[in-house]
């Protein structure tokens, strides 16, 4: 909330509780799609799911292997994990023999390989036609990142070998190298893709004439793999919303009671909690960047012993206030 000319400027709790929610949401919108307990491995090639790639057990010079959301939790905790977002179509590889002699925790009884999955260098931690992690340390150039719809891959918006559009709010994107590899896709952007928002690099290529299109395009589709750009809900879209929908079908009906309590209370209990919401929030930020510094992935458990600590410390707070007169 902005201030008038000469006073202080404020923010309620409730907006900064918000901005954390918006952050959750989109956590949410990845992740919720996915489930946290079971390995994905017995419902086959899963259509769409969040996916990591474990540095510690597949480095790169062997061979490329993902893994589930519940099995980055539950069988590669603490190791080097690479995340992926979302993939189209993969089995779990956990214990299989791309682990050696590593089993899954939570479905051993795999098939050695999985030959349906399809795999790129991203599984090896690098990405876009530069070949180069994300983040980067050597590039001080700060770019938006853009995950193609077909090859999966995500590429900076400056090696797409077009301009991105900012006028547009993207959805999906097929890259040039895609386009080309498969010249068919140009009459998919010139005459059904519209109505997607799908945006389409076009530096190098060219449409075919407006006769080009055949009754039998869809079998084109289905021949090349790609038979998915007809299906609404293959998109990362309807899978993050998958995810949004699960994670408020999960939660209470209706608004936090929190945020309605404190649309109640007046300004000075709203900053003696915001001060103690702040520094609550350094201490998880803190906590959580040994996470990220050691490669370790945060489960459940490692949040509730955090808030335990917090628990622990305020009632040695409310003790220590405590003073008799003898």
């Amino acid at each position: 909330m902005a201030a008038n000319d000469g006073e202080e400027a404020t923010v309620s709790l409730v907006d900064v509780l918000e901005e954390d929610e918006e952050l959750e949401n989109e956590a949410s919108a990845v992740l919720g799609g996915s489930d946290s307990e079971k390995c994905s491995y017995p419902e086959g090639y899963v259509k769409r799911q969040a996916l990591y790639a474990c540095n510690t057990c597949t480095p790169k010079g062997g061979e490329p292997a993902g893994i589930c959301l519940a099995c980055s939790y539950k069988c590669h905790e603490g190791h080097e994990l690479f995340e992926l977002y979302t993939k189209r179509n993969f089995r779990c590889d956990c214990g299989n023999d791309k682990f050696g002699e590593m089993e899954c925790k939570l479905f051993p009884d795999k098939e050695k390989v999985n030959l349906g999955n399809k795999y790129s260098h991203n599984f090896f931690g690098l990405y876009c036609t530069c070949d180069r992690p994300y983040p980067d340390p050597e590039d001080e150039v700060a770019d938006e990142m853009i995950q193609c719809i077909i090859c999966e891959d995500w590429l900076h918006g400056r090696h797409l070998g077009c301009l991105v559009p900012e006028c547009v709010e993207l959805q999906e994107m097929i890259c040039e190298s895609c386009m080309n590899k498969s010249l068919f896709l140009w009459t998919y952007a010139a005459h059904i893709a519209g109505r997607y928002y799908t945006w389409f690099c076009s530096m190098k290529a060219h449409f075919p004439p407006a006769n080009a299109v055949l009754f039998s395009l869809q079998d084109i589709f289905m021949n090349a793999g790609v038979a998915f750009l007809f299906d609404d809900t293959d998109t990362v879209l309807a899978y993050e919303n998958k995810g949004k929908t699960s994670e408020q079908a999960g939660g209470a009906e209706g608004r936090d009671p929190l945020m309605s309590a404190l649309n109640n209370l007046n300004r000075v209990q709203q900053l003696e909690i915001i001060h103690e919401y702040n520094d609550m929030k350094t201490e998880l930020k803190d906590y959580l960047q040994r996470f990220a510094a050691e490669g370790k992935v945060v489960t459940p458990e490692d949040i509730r012993h955090f808030f335990e600590q917090q628990q622990t410390r305020k009632r040695r707070r409310a003790n220590a206030g405590q003073y008799y007169c003898s």
